[in-house]
């Protein structure tokens, strides 16, 4: 018979319990190494596609066309040089003149005559060759003949002007006017007169004035009676102005 222990469970008891406990802790163990092996060892699924499948698959999609290889592109044709041009004709060379033929060798003679020929006893050297003359330059054509010289101008006609002191004319003086004689009125009174071919004074103008009025109006009045000898031009008379001064002088 069999006593409790101190804590009241008797002997049998406790040994099935650790058997229990131990068997448990056995099967976590293997559950524990089955989960992690079969999670070491985890592989994908292989799927098999049946062979029919895949024959079905490949005839069910239609070939694509193959599009046909491009034609080449036709060759370029080369280009067709240019003909070439005529070369000018070259002008025939001069003929060269025949060299003169070599003398005949003389045979020398121990005893020859007087009058016999001396010929020559050596080889002459060959003739120079004959050098063709330089073309020479065409002659230069004739200068033009110079143009004739202008024709020189005529000479001017010559002038000749109306004259007043001719000693055969007798132009009578001027009269001083009595008035301005005793007012002391004196001057020089300058005149424009256009005497004619015939000698006669045709208008008188005074160009220049004495001051006075008085010693003008004598000095015209006073031409206006003269005779001159008309101007010419080339020997001919012909109608021509003439200045023609009168002088009022008061002598002391």
């Amino acid at each position: 018979m069999h006593l409790p222990d101190r804590y009241g469970a008797s002997p049998g008891l406790t040994g099935r319990t650790a058997a229990i406990a131990g068997s448990v802790l056995a099967l976590h163990v293997a559950g524990l190494w089955a989960l992690q092996a079969g999670l070491k060892r985890t592989e994908p699924p292989v799927v098999i596609t049946p062979v029919q499948v895949l024959s079905e698959f490949l005839v069910a999609q239609p070939a694509a066309p193959i599009a046909p290889p491009a034609p080449p592109a036709p060759p370029k044709p080369a280009p067709v040089p240019p003909p070439p041009k005529p070369a000018p004709p070259k002008p025939a060379p001069p003929k060269p003149r025949p060299a003169p033929a070599p003398m005949p060798l003389a045979v020398a003679d121990p005893t020859p005559t007087p009058n016999a020929p001396v010929g020559v006893t050596e080889p002459q050297p060959p003739a120079p060759p004959l050098v063709a003359p330089a073309p020479t330059a065409p002659p230069a054509p004739p200068a033009p003949p110079a143009p004739p010289a202008p024709p020189a101008p005529p000479a001017p006609p010559a002038v000749v002007q109306p004259s007043s002191s001719a000693s055969h004319l007798n132009n009578p003086a001027p009269a001083y006017p009595a008035v301005s004689r005793r007012l002391g009125e004196q001057g020089v009174v300058t005149l424009n007169v256009l005497i004619g071919a015939d000698g006669l004074p045709q208008k008188v103008e005074v160009k220049k004035s004495s001051g006075f009025d008085r010693l003008d109006r004598q000095a015209v009045d006073t031409v206006l009676r003269w005779r001159f000898v008309p101007g010419t031009r080339s020997g001919v008379p012909e109608a021509m102005w003439f200045v023609q001064p009168i002088h009022f002088v008061l002598k002391q």
